[in-house]
């Protein structure tokens, strides 16, 4: 996955913060860190990765001056399905290795993670 995202300039931690921000919109930057797996310094450092590069912006929150949400911009949303065309064949090898029904249970477990408010627990 590092090489297929090279060629467009962005890690995985990167494409990862695009991942949410594509999912779920404007994000707050604690529940971005949250959904990444990444920590308040980690998630600053990408999102002004990405701010740097017109990929994404900071917004402020109505209601709270010191909360900031992250949007995806018309370029991050462009550069996301460039990654997305070129990532996708990479799935194919890994999901081959799987039973019938063991990529959907992969797909749920993981949403489960992701998403713990979602899943009813």
């Amino acid at each position: 996955m590092t090489e297929a995202l090279r060629p467009h300039g962005i890690e995985l931690r990167h494409f990862a913060a695009l991942i949410v921000l594509v999912d779920r919109g404007p994000t707050v930057q604690r529940d971005l860190a949250a959904a990444t797996g990444s920590d308040k310094a980690g998630i600053m450092r990408v999102v002004d990765d990405l701010e740097r590069r017109g990929l994404a912006v900071r917004k402020t929150v109505p209601g709270d001056r010191r909360a900031r949400a992250v949007e995806i911009t018309p370029e991050g949303v462009e550069l996301f399905d460039a990654v997305h065309v070129t990532a996708e064949p990479l799935a194919g090898p890994l999901a081959a290795e799987l039973r019938p029904g063991e990529l959907e249970q992969l797909t749920d477990l993981l949403t489960r993670i992701a998403y713990p408010a979602d899943s009813g627990a």
